[in-house]
């Protein structure tokens, strides 16, 4: 590198030039800064061959200066500020590849197979986008999010603390405490999927985090299943006697991989679902599970047992905000298959009650789109009190002909 362009009068113009050439935009010319002291202006105008030191703000013709340098040190321009401040990037085409790597991050995102399996986590995902990247950086923000990704798909568990959760997703049993980022997130993405009124520790005692065996308990109805212990004598007693039974998480628990005398499994949100079918079946009541809202810990853990046993589920809820998104977490969770749940279906009870209460926060599903568009259109939540008479008649037809 020639001396000259070394010169710190020069420096200046060197770092204008380079700040300009590195924005990936077509350059013409550079302008002096007003900063710039009169030795600085001097040093151009002798570099130029000027008849008089230009005035700060001054525009200098690139090709000007290009003529000089190449007079004078016999080397390109790009080559001399190159070697006086540094490399010149592009920041048009830096730009251009950050924001393509910052939507193929989002898109992957809202393409994983959790977030499409349960789409209320896509609200969770926009959400995520418009707090922006941690730090600004693109491989630091998709680390965060595959770890909390990795949380809400091991949730729900069946009573674990939340060290142990943390410590078996993500080998370090400090990852979820309270105020780690981590966890704000995770917190965020279970605010999504439950409901925002729930405080930290209602949303992790719904995924059942920390929650113990006895509190945790799930409403049957005409199951029965064979081995020892408690909780079959409990079913088995239960349904002989036409009867509902209360299982604990830790009934569950002991039912290890029970031998079920049953066929098919309904699951209804609501209690009132479950009385009407005792009253109307008795002894000969179909297999039902109510989850009286978002299912419990021993809940998920009875059908997940269930379905392990190779047992189909079947699910009905609440045409709302909430039953849209229970059923979307069953089915995600325990392969559970909507039942009634479509939009027509929902197009049917409506005609019969067009009346209700607000559906709140709709979320899409999976397995029927139209289904959510209905429900933001009109607004209504039709509750599954309101289709009883339809439920039971399919429970009848279930249980095979000449069942009243």
């Amino acid at each position: 590198m020639t001396e000259w362009a070394q010169a710190p009068s020069l420096r200046p113009l060197w770092q204008a030039l380079h700040e300009r050439l590195s924005s990936g935009q077509p350059v013409s010319s550079v302008r002096i800064g007003k900063d710039w002291n009169e030795n600085e202006r001097t040093a151009v105008a002798d570099l130029l061959g000027l008849e008089r030191v230009p005035a700060p703000g001054r525009s200098l013709a690139l090709s000007r200066i290009e003529a000089a340098v190449a007079e004078i040190g016999g080397a390109e321009l790009r080559v001399v500020v190159e070697q006086v401040v540094g490399p010149i990037g592009d920041r048009r085409s830096e730009r251009s590849q950050a924001q393509d790597e910052r939507r193929q991050l989002w898109a992957q995102l809202r393409s994983c197979p959790p977030v499409q399996a349960e789409p209320a986590l896509l609200e969770w995902v926009s959400y995520l986008q418009a707090s922006g990247l941690v730090g600004g950086s693109v491989p630091a923000t998709q680390a965060l999010v595959s770890q909390a990704l990795s949380v809400l798909d091991a949730l729900p568990v069946e009573g674990l603390p939340l060290p142990i959760l943390a410590d078996r997703v993500l080998h370090d049993p400090h990852a979820l405490d309270e105020g780690h980022r981590l966890a704000t997130v995770v917190l965020r993405g279970l605010a999504y999927r439950y409901g925002p009124e729930l405080s930290s520790r209602g949303l992790w005692s719904r995924a059942g985090v920390d929650t113990d065996e006895l509190s945790s308990t799930v409403l049957v109805a005409g199951l029965a299943a064979r081995g020892g212990g408690s909780a079959p004598a409990v079913l088995r007693a239960a349904a002989a006697a036409g009867e509902a039974a209360v299982l604990t998480l830790q009934q569950v628990r002991n039912l290890g991989v029970a031998e079920w005398d049953t066929g098919i499994v309904h699951v209804v949100e609501n209690p009132s679902v479950m009385a009407a079918a005792l009253r109307r079946f008795g002894t000969r009541c179909p297999a039902l599970v109510c989850g009286s809202g978002w299912p419990s810990a021993a809940g998920v853990l009875l059908l997940r047992r269930m379905a392990a046993s190779g047992l189909p589920i079947r699910y009905h809820g609440d045409f709302d905000g909430d039953g849209l998104r229970i059923a979307a977490h069953l089915v995600a969770k325990v392969g559970a298959v909507p039942w009634r749940m479509t939009a027509a279906d929902y197009d049917q009870a409506y005609a019969r009650r067009p009346s209700g209460p607000d559906a709140g926060r709709v979320s899409d599903v999976p397995w029927d789109t139209e289904l959510t568009a209905r429900l933001r259109q009109t607004r209504t939540t039709v509750t599954e009190e309101s289709v009883i008479d339809v439920l039971l008649e399919d429970l009848s037809a279930a249980l095979g002909p000449g069942t009243g």
